[in-house]
């Protein structure tokens, strides 16, 4: 059965949607508050589904209209992505990548994967952009990036995570602090020390992995700073305002602090590489299997 509805019909029921207001929504898509009506009501005729409920004082979206809206707004995105990706393709460059990820991935698993895969397809453009792990996970769901780079221990559903790089932890210290690699014994001797560490909500899996290492070594920390960059943490240290814990991936060449490895705990955490199911893009899918799969195994 064919509905006859027209991208048209899509943007204009989408602006109504997100401002619930025929008029500021009619104002934002350059027409007239009672052509816009006159739309969205030949919209339900053709699919007889109600899409808002409307009185003197508001408008509310339907339940059906609810659901509509989220599967437009993915079915636009694709359609943006392919107009896009048209243009990319009349310029000579073959495709893009939009990547999300946590500071620590730049260290070194994103400039290497991105080298190799530049080196035979330097017309892919890529977009990076640093993100926590949630708003990661969310943009790959309305498949507003691409591919990500998360600490997660479980792939919200629609997701695929491959682990890229497991490490150790590591101790960060001002570079005067009397206790060293050498006279480490335990964590214990840093109960009483002030932590910064990484806000919760920047990673509550990572989060909770920090705290179990803190309560197998018998004590709980006193958290003075949270953060969700590990700059500034470094900046923290070096002023004497806290020691942290950091992944062996976040050390840094500093002369004002130092490290201690905490490798001998049993503790680790993971760097995932994190895609949508759903994702059609195609230099995506070259990127996954050619590069990311080929090089941290199946």
């Amino acid at each position: 059965m064919s509905y006859q509805i027209e991208l048209r019909h899509i943007r204009y029921f989408l602006e109504v949607a997100r401002n619930l207001h025929f008029r500021k929504a009619a104002e934002k898509l350059y027409v007239s508050q009672p052509g816009l009506s006159r739309q969205i009501h030949q919209m339900e005729e053709k699919i007889g589904v109600q899409l808002f409920v409307r009185d003197s004082k508001k408008v509310k979206l339907t339940a059906a209209g609810a659901y509509l809206q989220e599967e437009f707004e993915l079915i636009l995105r694709n359609v943006d992505g392919a107009i896009d990706h048209a243009r990319l393709i009349e310029k000579g460059v073959m495709g893009s990548i939009n990547l999300g990820y946590v500071g620590s991935a730049m260290q070194q698993i994103i400039p290497d994967l991105l080298t190799r895969f530049s080196d035979k397809n330097a017309e892919v453009q890529f977009n990076l952009q640093e993100m926590d792990n949630l708003k990661q996970a969310d943009a790959l769901l309305s498949q507003k990036i691409d591919l990500g780079f998360v600490r997660l221990e479980r792939a919200p559903a629609g997701l695929k995570m491959h682990p890229v790089l497991e490490e150790s932890f590591v101790l960060v210290l001002p570079v005067d602090h009397p206790l060293d690699q050498d006279s480490f014994r335990s964590l214990s001797q840093f109960k009483m020390e002030h932590f910064i560490l990484f806000e919760q909500s920047y990673s509550p899996s990572y989060y909770d992995k920090m705290m179990e290492l803190f309560y197998y070594s018998g004590f709980e920390p006193i958290v003075s700073h949270n953060t969700v960059h590990a700059g500034t943490i470094y900046k923290l240290v070096e002023h004497h305002l806290g020691v942290s814990i950091l992944p062996e991936s976040l050390m840094q060449e500093n002369p004002k602090v130092k490290f201690i490895r905490l490798n001998q705990l049993p503790f680790k955490t993971t760097l995932y590489a994190i895609w949508s199911l759903e994702n059609r893009n195609p230099v995506l899918h070259d990127l996954i299997t050619k590069y990311l799969l080929e090089e941290h195994g199946k």
